[in-house]
């Protein structure tokens, strides 16, 4: 059960023309590239994906290009339905045919298994791109990729790096609660809090930590919580855990304040809400306040 080899995580790559690695165990061969972002979505999220299609999300040609010319991947991330080839299942492929943005996983969807969703998300990109960092985003949540590129190229020559907005909740005993932990009882006495974990609204980790998901995704222990889960995978490994709190700002006027100084956010939502509230109806707002500028994704230096 050890961590990858980091031989090969420490070089920089060019990705103008993707070169490709064999994936062992596989005849497929992978892209190299330099990060690889799953915005975790859900069947009934069609106006949220929208909502992100219109802001900051590149479309089309444009998704393709910064694929090619930057190496950075941005999909939905989905998995199906218990029933097979489900009206739920079709109308996601229909919509993928359209938009071409999707990355399925051999997951059956459901809100209590955002544990086992992020294991086979990891594992999935894995199998498919050779990446430095693999992110995983909400769908209500904006992000400006130019800054989330240049904040994670600093950390390219470091090869186990778990980053996000570092928290620690309290560990909640009684049913009926939101974010009930059923195993309250191996966090120690009643009112303990969680060891310190990214919250899940966003989070990055480069390329050891996401083999080493793959590689031991049998045995790895899924809490009620998905980024309780996450934290407890890499709290006995030499692990280093960045805390910015650029990849939390609060939605205008607060992202607005910090992009109007020069200090653009990675990510913006309502901690009140996980996400950003009503965020089919106020995407577009907080892009316009707190999105960077057009050109900083593509002059990113990575």
């Amino acid at each position: 059960m050890e961590l990858p080899s980091t031989e090969n995580s420490r070089k920089i790559g060019k990705f103008e023309n993707f070169s490709t690695i064999l994936h062992p165990g596989s005849n497929e061969t992978r892209k190299k590239t330099f990060m690889v972002i799953g915005i975790n979505t859900a069947f009934s999220s069609r106006k949220r994906r929208d909502s992100i299609r219109e802001t900051w999300m590149p479309q089309g040609k444009s998704l393709l290009q910064l694929e090619e010319e930057k190496g950075i991947v941005v999909r939905f991330m989905i998995g199906h339905s218990a029933t097979s080839n489900s009206i739920l299942d079709r109308a996601i492929d229909s919509e993928d045919s359209q938009h071409k943005d999707f990355l399925r996983l051999e997951h059956i969807e459901g809100y209590h298994e955002l544990s086992a969703k992020t294991k086979a998300f990891f594992s999935t990109a894995v199998e498919k791109w050779d990446a430095e960092f693999y992110i995983k985003v909400d769908d209500d949540v904006h992000v400006n990729l130019g800054t989330l590129a240049a904040t994670l190229a600093r950390y390219r020559s470091k090869p186990r790096i778990y980053i996000g907005c570092m928290k620690s909740g309290p560990v909640l005993p009684l049913k009926n609660v939101k974010y009930h932990e059923p195993e309250y009882w191996k966090f120690g006495e009643e009112g303990n809090k969680y060891f310190r974990h990214a919250s899940g609204q966003i989070y990055a980790i480069s390329k050891d930590l996401a083999k080493y998901i793959s590689i031991n995704q049998p045995i790895l222990h899924k809490f009620a919580n998905e980024d309780v889960s996450l934290g407890a995978w890499f709290i006995g490994l030499e692990v280093e855990h960045i805390d910015d709190r650029n990849m939390c700002c609060g939605t205008p006027p607060q992202c607005e304040w910090k992009a109007q100084a020069g200090n653009v956010c990675v990510a913006s939502f309502d901690w009140t809400c996980s996400g950003i509230c009503k965020s089919v109806e106020r995407m577009k707002d907080v892009h316009a306040k707190c999105g960077e500028d057009a050109a900083t994704l593509w002059n990113a230096l990575i």
